[in-house]
């Protein structure tokens, strides 16, 4: 029996991407980083070890921890008012 079997590969092709330009420079003293913890069981542990691999990456001068009252309501505009006058970059996570 010689039969043909025509196999489709159903994945796109690959997007092109633009080549880095120049890296991001980091302020005197490093990164001022932010954390957002949405309160959720564990949150804060996973928000460590992103905080801790970032300053093994990066030299990070700052880091301000904020976190919300309640997983169900988005973070009150003080918080996000402090967030963005004392970070350069902000990680939020969810835990469970």
């Amino acid at each position: 029996m010689n039969r043909k079997v025509k196999l489709v590969v159903p994945e796109a092709p690959v997007p092109a991407t633009a080549a880095v330009k120049a890296q991001r420079k980091f302020a005197q003293g490093g990164l001022r980083l932010g954390i957002l913890d949405n309160s959720k069981g564990n949150a804060d542990h996973l928000l460590k070890f992103i905080v801790d691999g970032v300053k093994d990456a990066v030299p990070v001068a700052s880091v301000v921890m904020l976190r919300k009252d309640s997983v169900s309501l988005p973070a009150p505009h003080h918080i996000l008012d402090q967030l963005a006058a004392e970070a350069d970059f902000v990680v939020s996570a969810m835990g469970d």
